[in-house]
């Protein structure tokens, strides 16, 4: 068990509200995380058949059980349960009575958002970010390797072979939370679905050439995409709105959580094979996005994390907005500096302003560069 970076968010949120909701992907480390941070609430987990036919046929006995309050996982199990924790919450002045755990954001948040809101804290635990990685192994020491381990706690913690976990993750993830979520019957065609989303990763979404390449709906390809957001496969990565009387792009960019799930799908089983994979770049630049986005989730107050390009394809692969201030990065998959990667950075400072930004590439190296810009191995993401 090692201590997770979002354990400090989650104390800091202990103190500010009645109950505590930890969501993200299957097997990203709630559960531990949870009972690390509270080792004295008792645990029930609602994927047990007994404890959730009873918090489904009786909630009210089912929650009277816990007068301390209770770690509950998967709670999205049994939606009806978050009416009557809403009463227990208004009555009690206890902060941190009830520790929710769940996979399913759709499901969470729709129960949330009708029962709990102003009453619970949200956090988002994701996959392990390379500084988590490192308090596990030193053994990550090329980019390849970390693309294709990724970054789920199992793999690490258990020693699992990617090749032989991840495949075993996608279907027991189409088989069971796809089918709660949508019960979508045909499960061949979603995991095909699934692949050409790994093989569009890093690109501005296309649902029209989706639909065609898939032989689906232009509705359905919606409604998928949908599903794998609530359960923490993708995220779309927004454009920032700073225009400089620029046209610009309105579509959101894809990305998965987790690389090493991008790379099973997609066939590649060994650093060889992705060193020479064409979705190398794309797989580089979806790693450090969601490395980029994990280290500001897990901050007691991050920012907010952003691409922009305009209408002739220029483009900063990432901005950190913060409110007051925006920070720029531009990611190469290459390990060898090229005064040319500058070129993005440069145009983006010429149009706001600013001076400064990060290039981000496949190299062991970092240091600083002419006119504020700095350098930045993957392995220094942090």
């Amino acid at each position: 068990m090692i201590k997770r970076d979002a354990e400090k968010k989650v104390r800091l949120y202990a103190r500010q509200f009645r109950a505590l909701a930890i969501v993200g992907p299957r097997q990203s480390g709630k559960t531990t995380l949870a009972k690390q941070v509270f080792p004295r609430k008792p645990y029930v987990s609602l994927e047990d058949p007994d404890e959730r036919s009873m918090a489904l046929e009786d909630p009210r006995f089912f929650l009277s059980r816990f007068k301390n309050g209770a770690i509950i996982d998967e709670v999205q199990r049994a939606p009806d349960l978050f009416s009557y924790l809403q009463s227990i919450l208004d009555v009690s002045k206890r902060n941190a009575l009830f520790v929710l755990t769940g996979s399913n954001n759709f499901l969470l948040n729709q129960s949330i958002s009708q029962s709990l809101a102003g009453r619970i804290g949200y956090i988002d635990l994701l996959p392990l970010t390379i500084t988590e990685i490192s308090r596990f192994t030193r053994e990550i020491s090329d980019p390849d390797r970390w693309m294709l381990q990724g970054g789920y706690p199992e793999v690490f913690d258990r020693k699992r072979d990617p090749v032989i976990w991840y495949p075993a993750y996608i279907r027991t993830y189409v088989e069971r939370d796809v089918r709660m979520i949508k019960n979508i019957v045909n499960t061949s065609l979603f995991t095909k679905f699934l692949r050409i989303c790994a093989g569009r990763t890093s690109q501005l979404i296309n649902l029209s050439a989706i639909s065609i390449e898939c032989g689906i709906e232009l509705k359905t390809v919606q409604s998928w995409l949908a599903v794998l957001e609530s359960s923490y496969i993708i995220f779309m990565l927004k454009p920032h709105h700073a225009n400089f009387n620029k046209r610009l792009v309105k579509s959101p960019k894809l990305y998965f959580y987790d690389t090493g799930l991008a790379c099973s799908l997609l066939g590649i089983t060994t650093s060889r094979e992705l060193s020479l994979s064409p979705f190398r770049g794309a797989l580089f630049e979806n790693a450090v996005v969601s490395e980029k986005l994990k280290i500001e989730n897990n901050k007691t107050r991050g920012s907010l994390v952003f691409f922009w390009r305009d209408n002739k394809g220029i483009e900063v692969d990432l901005l950190m907005d913060d409110g007051q201030e925006v920070t720029i990065a531009e990611i190469k998959s290459g390990a060898t500096f090229n005064n040319a990667f500058l070129k993005n950075l440069n145009y983006w400072n010429q149009l706001s302003g600013q001076q400064g930004g990060e290039l981000i590439y496949g190299g062991d190296k970092s240091h600083p560069l002419p006119g504020k810009n700095k350098l930045v191995s993957w392995k220094d993401l942090h």
